[in-house]
C-alpha cells in the first residue's frame, strides 16, 4: 500500500473502518482479493511475485497492512526479504506482540523501509523501520493516515485522504465520499507543499495525489473494508490498469460465523 485512511474504534459498533490505495508496477503479476489457496484463513490480495502482501484478514479477526518509506537516504539490505512478507506473519503470529517486539528489537532491520499496521478489537499497533530508527507503538482510538512516511506525516494527500475519511464519517455518506477523495488523480497545490524524499521533483509531482495514473506505473488497487464489533465485515477491492483503466471489482461480506479464536496452547 502506499495510502491508507483508517478510523479505530474498537469500542464502537464500528470498530475498523479504512480505505487504502495501492500503487505498483502494472506488470507484476497479482492476485485479487480472496483466500489464499494454501493458507484460506488469511484473505487479501496477493502479490505473486514474493508471495506477500500489502493487506489482508485473518479469520481470527485480524487485519495487517504495509507501506514502503519513501526516502533514498534509507539504507536498504540488499539481499532482504521483501516486505510483503510482514503481512501473512503478523496475521499468522500467536503472539502479536511477542513477534512485533523481535521486529522492533532488530529484526526489522533486515527489510527495506516500511510502516507496518496490524491490529483487531484488542489492539491497534504501528511498527515504522525509518532511516535510523525502529518504532512501535500500541495505537489509542482514532483516525489516522499513512503513506510513505510516518504516522501521520502531513503530506497534502495523507492530509486529504484523513479529511475525506472524517468528513464521510461525519456526514454518513461512507464510503462513497472517502472513495472519491481516494480516487482524486490532481492535486491543486504548489511544489513547495510537496515533500523531498530525494527522488526529484518530477516524481514528487507525479506521486503526490491520492490516486496515481501513468503508463507503467499507478494505483491498481483500492482497498476499503467495514469491520463491525458482532463481527460482520464488508471489503471491496477496485482494480485498476494503466491510465486509470477500471479492470474488475470484488466484493465480500463475511458474517461472525467466519471468525474464530485460535487455539492457546
Amino acid at each position: 500500500m502506499c495510502l491508507i485512511a483508517l478510523d479505530y474504534r474498537p469500542d464502537s459498533p464500528a470498530w475498523l473502518r479504512l480505505l487504502a490505495n495501492r500503487d505498483e508496477c502494472f506488470a507484476r503479476p497479482t492476485a485479487s482479493l480472496g483466500a489464499w489457496t494454501e493458507d484460506p484463513d488469511i484473505i487479501g490480495g496477493r502479490d505473486l511475485v514474493a508471495g506477500g502482501s500489502w493487506l489482508a484478514l485473518h479469520r481470527r479477526g485480524r487485519f495487517a497492512a504495509i507501506t514502503n518509506v519513501r526516502d533514498t537516504a534509507l539504507a536498504s539490505p540488499s539481499d532482504g526479504p521483501s516486505r510483503g512478507h510482514l503481512v501473512p506473519k503478523a496475521l499468522n503470529a500467536d503472539d502479536l506482540l511477542a513477534w512485533l517486539e523481535d521486529l522492533v528489537n532488530g529484526e526489522a532491520w533486515s527489510y527495506a523501509g516500511f510502516n507496518l499496521l496490524v491490529g483487531d478489537r484488542s489492539g491497534l499497533w504501528h511498527l515504522h523501520r525509518g532511516r535510523d530508527a525502529l518504532k512501535l507503538n500500541r495505537l489509542p482510538a482514532g483516525l489516522y493516515g499513512l503513506s510513505n512516511a510516518g504516522l501521520n506525516t502531513p503530506w497534502p494527500k495523507l492530509k486529504l485522504a484523513r479529511q475525506g475519511l472524517a468528513e464521510s464519517l461525519s456526514t454518513s455518506t461512507w464510503p462513497q465520499s472517502a472513495l472519491a477523495v481516494m480516487h482524486q488523480q490532481q492535486l491543486d497545490i504548489n511544489d513547495q507543499a510537496l515533500p523531498d524524499t530525494g527522488v526529484g521533483l518530477a516524481v514528487e509531482r507525479q506521486l503526490a495525489p491520492p490516486f496515481i495514473t501513468g503508463e507503467t506505473y499507478g494505483t491498481r488497487a483500492t482497498t476499503w473494508l467495514e469491520w463491525r464489533q458482532n463481527g460482520n465485515l464488508e471489503i471491496n477491492e477496485r482494480r485498476f490498469g494503466p491510465n486509470a483503466q477500471h479492470l474488475g471489482e470484488t466484493h465480500l461480506s463475511l458474517s461472525k460465523e467466519c471468525w474464530y479464536a485460535p487455539h492457546q496452547a
